[in-house]
């Protein structure tokens, strides 16, 4: 009997992407693998040139602060390079204990566990949790980890609309007719939008439908609240939010994500999750940089960096708005008040145009970032910036004049960008 041998590799030819990738790197247009030379400041060492970082998620500007550096060599110095081994074996040290006990202190829970990644924090608490016959309600923009954790799971995925709460409600309806439990994941911060969750709304409908709610705060936290808590912090809602999930790689300047929650739930994943269990703890600098960041946050000195971070996430957004770009609104909070969170997205539209818009910033010396399909919505392309607590106003200038240059000089041969902003 003959058959017929199917190369498993034959996907890699011909996707959708390869002639748009190839072309790219032929006119040296492509916007990602850009290679660092130093440090991430407000402004880098990127192949050759100095550029202004309008692309990093170093919120706080933490990753050169003396202390920060110090809790890496400490770790570093005590512990060696690595642990080699899984938490549950050989690979926890008080650096872990201390952490989570901490994290939980400051988010105001009964426990935390850290994960080695932000991914695996998501993947492995997801996909425990939930089950094959469970439902899942997801906001369309959350965290691609969150979308993994949720089919890793096999529970009933049921997503609706990003931010729409009307499509939430309707969702819940449908979800209590599925005959299990039900989880509903949001981000706190989109991490390509920019904008919040309304998180009180969102615990009001779960409670009415006795669903669960976990928040994402990759983004939130180290950034939002004021202890910078995130989110269900800002809101004043934490007490009503069942687990949050966190990350060192932004505001807390590390690598490492932590899930926030209930001793049961979080003695539960320490012997339960996959990704936790059967994966090497991170590196004892790693641990040692995200403890020290985070008393970083939570001393006296953390409350100055959240408002400069948030104030220079408004000037730059503001500016950009002044200067005709398509920007996100300022998020209302309910009360009066509103945020603009260190994302602040600027519509493009058109994938090319977003690259070629791209190029000519990094040309003039500003480094952003590229969101293309399907990382957004067709024809919804996006120049992510974001902000630190360190950039001053004087570099924050110069990146308004690059914007303004390459402006007129784009909008002369490829015609006008978009004027106002719809996510």
């Amino acid at each position: 009997m003959s058959h017929t041998a199917i190369d498993v590799f034959a996907k890699v030819r011909g996707h959708e992407r390869e002639a748009q990738l190839r072309a790219a790197r032929d006119a040296d247009l492509l916007p990602y693998f850009r290679t660092l030379d130093g440090p991430a400041r407000p402004v880098v060492r990127m192949e050759g040139a100095e550029r202004i970082m309008l692309g990093s998620n170093n919120y706080l500007g933490l990753t050169e602060d003396a202390r920060v550096l110090q809790g890496a060599r400490d770790a570093l110095e005590q512990y060696g390079t690595g642990l080699t081994g899984s938490r549950l074996l050989n690979g926890t040290i008080p650096l872990h204990t201390q952490l989570e006990e901490e994290i939980a202190d400051w988010m105001g829970t009964e426990d935390a566990i850290v994960f080695t990644t932000g991914h695996q924090a998501n993947v492995g608490t997801l996909g425990t949790l939930l089950a094959p016959g469970d439902t899942v309600v997801a906001d369309s923009g959350d965290h691609a980890s969150i979308l993994d954790g949720c089919l890793l799971s096999k529970a009933k995925l049921r997503p609706f609309r990003h931010n729409r709460l009307d499509k939430l409600e309707r969702t819940l309806e449908k979800a209590a007719g599925d005959g299990g439990g039900v989880l509903v994941v949001v981000d706190g911060v989109f991490s390509m939008e920019g904008d919040i969750a309304q998180v009180p709304a969102i615990c009001d409908l779960c409670e009415r439908f006795g669903a669960r709610l976990m928040v994402d705060e990759a983004h939130g936290a180290g950034v939002l609240g004021p202890t910078g808590a995130g989110t269900a912090e800002l809101f004043g809602v934490a007490d009503r939010v069942d687990l949050r999930m966190g990350t060192f790689s932004k505001s807390l300047a590390s690598c490492g994500g932590f899930i926030a929650g209930s001793r049961e739930v979080v003695d539960y994943l320490r012997v339960s999750s996959r990704a936790f269990l059967f994966t090497a703890a991170a590196v004892p600098a790693a641990v040692g940089a995200a403890l020290a960041a985070l008393r970083v946050l939570r001393s006296p000195d953390g409350p100055p960096l959240l408002a400069a971070v948030l104030d220079n996430a408004r000037y730059l957004r503001d500016g950009l708005q002044e200067r005709g770009f398509a920007v996100v609104q300022p998020q209302p909070l309910g009360d009066g008040r509103d945020v603009v969170t260190p994302i602040v997205p600027v519509l493009v539209g058109d994938d090319w145009k977003a690259v070629l818009l791209w190029k000519a910033l990094y040309d003039a010396g500003v480094f952003v970032n590229t969101a293309l399909h399907p990382a957004v919505p067709p024809g919804g392309a996006l120049l992510r910036t974001s902000v630190m607590a360190s950039h001053d106003r004087a570099t924050l200038d110069r990146a308004l004049d690059a914007f303004s240059s390459v402006k007129a000089a784009f909008e002369a041969e490829h015609g006008p960008l978009p004027t106002s902003f719809h996510g």
